[in-house]
């Protein structure tokens, strides 16, 4: 291994076939904090806000902060932020060094520095990618969890918060001590409405910080001075691996600890809607709109909705990545026919928006195989993403008497890997909020059979919400695949009762 880190000193000896930044790092000024400063930020927003520092928006620097862990400090800060981004795709590999991150900060190691950072007038705007479990909600309803730990400790330590909202609420009540404008804040997270939702929790938090009296009148200025515009985001961007590091070192001649990899494709469809200006982020690619929604719709549906149940069904199957997956020519067909028939009909496509073309690029991007997207990694959270990627969906499919054949197979899937015991008898290491309660009701309810099970899943509210229990027709479908793929196993059912 080189002990050399990407740094400053060394950009200019990099191979010429690597992109590097060709402005003055030291010119450029924060305007953007980023909450979440993970693998995608840096693979997408950072990536977009790269392209206009490159062109002169020097004023848009971005100062990332980790929420919870110093890993992603360690990785960057020795590196002067810069970290490469590494394109790989079937035709072959590109490499880009990112310089927009000038540093990052650790909440837990130095939060008043973080709310100090903030509070400070030049940044106009905070970003946020901190998954759907970091929002503190409710997935079912959309409303703040009063009772989520971070809430309560927040609430009680103003000045250490934890979660993202304790830092944005903090930072504009400091705003707003010292006659100070607000900032847009910004999800780019995979959540429906993410910027109505964000607005919500936001709004619903600042009002339990005026109930305690402490500062009167929060809630009524944070909605006067900020904006919560919505995103949908779009790249697929897998975790690095020890030899992805291995593989670039070989190229760069040095060692890039905060490396990321991505697909060559890219999408970010921005609700136009800022306080204080934003980067011409649509000169490098992104899309300003009115309204996100239909956007989002056909996203969250089509691609999220797809790859969770290609997830869930292919982790059950024995399959390591999405692309191993798409290898087996019945989950390849079983992707296309769940996007043609219910994600898609769920849907009031915009009449000049391709439908046709955007599942098969769906498709060929699934099946990259220079892109090893672990199935395990996409199952992680299930019960904060299953909402958003699949009940909507069904909802609409069973109000208007639908197709949720495959909505329901992805469902049994999904109940039998968050028992946490493979088609092998093997664990499963299951990585969710809610995993506990999740496992306990597989134990208490797998062996008075199918129905039962299947009946205390859609009566656990904090995914299913109050009214997918009283479905019969959904019950009975989920019920019958849970006894098929107990009896026959995820893939051959699959190629037996999907003949597509």
């Amino acid at each position: 291994m080189s002990q050399q880190r990407l740094n400053n000193e060394i950009l200019e000896n990099l191979p010429a076939e690597v992109i590097k930044p060709a402005y003055d790092r030291n010119e450029v000024t924060t305007g953007i904090v980023h909450l979440g400063i993970g693998a995608f930020h840096r693979a997408h927003q950072a990536w977009y806000t790269e392209n206009r520092i490159a062109a002169g928006e020097k004023d848009w620097g971005i100062v990332g902060a980790s929420l919870r862990s110093a890993g992603v400090r360690d990785q960057l800060v020795p590196q002067n932020g810069l970290y490469s981004v590494v394109e790989k795709s079937n035709a072959g590999t590109k490499v880009q060094i990112i310089g927009a991150v000038s540093d990052v900060f650790v909440g837990p190691e130095s939060p008043q520095q973080l709310l100090e950072l903030l509070a400070q007038e030049s940044v106009r705007i905070v970003s946020l990618t901190i998954t759907e479990k970091g929002y503190c909600h409710d997935p079912a309803s959309g409303n703040l969890n009063p009772q989520h730990p971070d809430v309560v400790h927040d609430l009680a330590n103003p000045q250490t918060p934890k979660s993202a909202l304790g830092y944005i609420v903090g930072a504009l009540a400091l705003r707003k001590e010292r006659g100070l404008p607000g900032f847009t804040v910004l999800s780019c997270d995979n959540l429906p409405s993410n910027g109505k939702l964000l607005g919500k929790v936001l709004s619903q938090y600042a009002a339990q910080v005026d109930a305690q009296g402490e500062n009167q009148g929060l809630a009524a200025w944070i909605a006067e001075n900020t904006t919560t515009p919505a995103t949908m985001v779009d790249r697929i961007v897998p975790a690095t691996t020890d030899a992805d590091r291995e593989e670039l070192e070989a190229i760069l001649g040095c060692r890039d600890e905060a490396a990321v990899m991505a697909e060559p494709f890219s999408q970010w469809v921005v609700e136009d809607n800022f306080l204080r200006g934003r980067p011409e982020w649509d000169k490098a690619g992104a899309t300003f709109v009115d309204d996100v929604e239909v956007y989002e719709l056909i996203k969250l549906r089509l691609l999220n909705g797809s790859h969770s149940m290609l997830a869930y069904s292919g982790y059950l199957a024995g399959c390591e990545t999405v692309a191993d997956v798409m290898a087996v020519p019945a989950f390849n067909k079983l992707a296309l026919h769940f996007m043609q028939t219910e994600a898609t009909t769920s849907i009031d496509v915009p009449a000049d928006f391709d439908i046709a073309a955007y599942q098969a690029e769906l498709i060929e991007r699934f099946e990259n195989r220079a892109l090893r997207h672990r199935t395990w990694q996409i199952a992680m959270d299930g019960s904060q993403k299953i909402p958003q990627r699949w009940l909507g969906t069904l909802r609409h499919q069973l109000a208007n008497e639908g197709p949720i054949e495959v909505l329901s197979f992805a469902l049994a899937n999904w109940i039998r890997y968050v028992s946490a015991v493979d088609e092998k008898g093997e664990a499963i290491e299951v990585s969710d909020p809610l995993a506990a309660e999740l496992k306990a009701l597989c134990d208490q309810h797998q062996s008075e059979g199918p129905q039962a099970l299947t009946a205390a899943f859609l009566a656990f509210t904090p995914v299913f919400g109050d009214d997918l229990r009283n479905s019969e027709r959904l019950q009975q479908a989920v019920a019958g695949w849970l006894d098929k793929l107990q009896a026959e196993g995820t893939q051959a059912c699959v190629e037996k009762y999907f003949s597509i």
